[in-house]
């Protein structure tokens, strides 16, 4: 009897398609050398540009992966859209906790992820780092209102340990694999509650303690499907969209009283 006899047919299948999967995976990596060549010394590439939400959505990762023209360290930093983001801090008055007091801060990235391979202090300076904000050190918050250097200080500690909290902001430093001398790759997990937007990925190649080279690709992350329908009636046809909800809250409103009068 044959092999091919003894292996079902929906194994082989599987078995083609990982095959084929992974043949495309080697082209597109043995290609980008070739474009880095013509271009510029980095070449970067994501598994995909578009992150769908929709009912369900459980979080995603994203590979990123790229190539190197030689030796060299790589920074890469995925950041959402900033916004505004109040910071409040609760004390204990009366046994009841309240808000004491707040800060706001105008341009808070809703989702920041850092990954390297190796430390970013032996990687770049501090300045550098600074004024490319790399790490979540040296993100540039920018409060609303004049404050204190130290009251700035501790409710910025707060902001990042929140978003740290809830998977938004890298915890510590992520990895980034080379595989040989110039390829590299890096995993990018983002959590159930990200936020929508345009993300910027921005990879550093770096060298002799100095930024040698960057290069920047668009992550988007994107209401599909149902939801996203719904949103954007919400956004194009607001007044309509607001009678729509009132007169449905007016109905399930009523159909909860009949209900609660017949029991």
């Amino acid at each position: 009897m044959s092999l091919s006899r003894q292996i079902p047919r929906s194994q082989r299948l599987v078995a083609t398609m990982r095959a084929a999967i992974a043949l495309a995976a080697a082209l597109v990596l043995l290609q980008i050398p070739a474009d880095a060549a013509r271009d510029n010394a980095l070449a970067i590439d994501l598994s995909q540009d578009l992150i769908g939400i929709s009912t369900g959505f459980k979080g995603a990762d994203v590979l990123l992966f790229g190539t190197t023209d030689g030796d060299g360290d790589v920074i890469v930093v995925v950041r959402s859209p900033d916004s505004q983001v109040i910071v409040r801090r609760k004390e204990r008055v009366a046994g009841v906790w309240v808000n004491a007091s707040e800060l706001i801060f105008d341009d808070a990235p809703g989702f920041y992820h850092v990954a390297a391979s190796a430390p970013l202090e032996d990687l770049l300076p501090t300045p550098a780092l600074d004024a490319n904000q790399i790490g979540t050190d040296h993100i540039a918050f920018k409060s609303h209102f004049h404050t204190s250097r130290n009251q700035e200080e501790a409710f910025r500690s707060a902001l990042v340990r929140n978003k740290q909290r809830s998977s938004l902001y890298t915890e510590g430093l992520s990895a980034v694999d080379f595989r040989g001398d110039r390829l590299f790759r890096t995993r990018v997990a983002l959590p159930a509650n990200v936020p929508m937007g345009d993300y910027k990925v921005t990879v550093y190649l770096v060298r002799d303690g100095e930024i040698s080279d960057r290069s920047e690709s668009l992550l988007q992350v994107r209401k599909v499907g149902f939801e996203a329908k719904i949103t954007e009636f919400a956004f194009e046809q607001a007044p309509l969209y607001g009678l729509i909800a009132v007169i449905i809250a007016l109905i399930a409103g009523w159909f909860a009283g009949f209900v609660f009068r017949k029991v």
